[in-house]
């Protein structure tokens, strides 16, 4: 069995990339946004941010338990993905995007100016990818505004 989790600043291809992967390896897709809401993970609503505020801790909690009970391979999507252990996580993949593409998508995504400035700073310093060198995963990146080879990327994981 192995587990993968695909991290990065929103719009920056995770879900596209986490279920082309699933796909290609036939491993089982997590969507973290549905165990979120499924186990009522938002402790609050952040007003000006206009987002909710998740319990990582107790994120972990219910992904690891997802992931130990797993007999199959998982692909877990999720910008949050990263916080996990290294020893539960055999390949973190941190999406990546240049800034002009990585701004349209969030404009495509109605995001607001404050929310738009926010996520490209987090892009600018890399914090997806800093967070999860600090938790020591292995780590793969990928770009998203050039065509991702996949083929490439299934290789890297074998």
């Amino acid at each position: 069995m192995k587990t993968i989790i695909v991290t990065g600043t929103p719009c920056t291809g995770k879900t596209t990339v986490a279920k082309n992967i699933a796909k290609l390896l036939k491993f089982k897709y997590i969507d973290v946004n549905k165990i979120i809401k499924s186990n009522n993970l938002s402790t609050y609503y952040d007003k000006k941010r206009k987002t909710n505020v998740v319990d990582t801790n107790m994120l972990n909690k219910v992904l690891s338990n997802i992931i130990e009970k797993s007999s199959k391979g998982l692909v877990i999507d999720s910008h949050l993905s990263h916080y996990l252990s290294n020893k539960l996580v055999d390949l973190c993949i941190v999406t990546k995007c240049n800034l002009k593409i990585l701004q349209k998508r969030l404009r495509t995504r109605k995001y607001n100016e404050s929310k738009i400035r926010e996520n490209l700073e987090v892009e600018i310093f890399d914090i997806c990818l800093n967070e999860a060198i600090e938790n020591k995963h292995n780590i793969i990146i990928i770009d998203t505004s050039q065509k991702v080879n996949y083929k490439e990327i299934i290789n890297k994981i074998h």
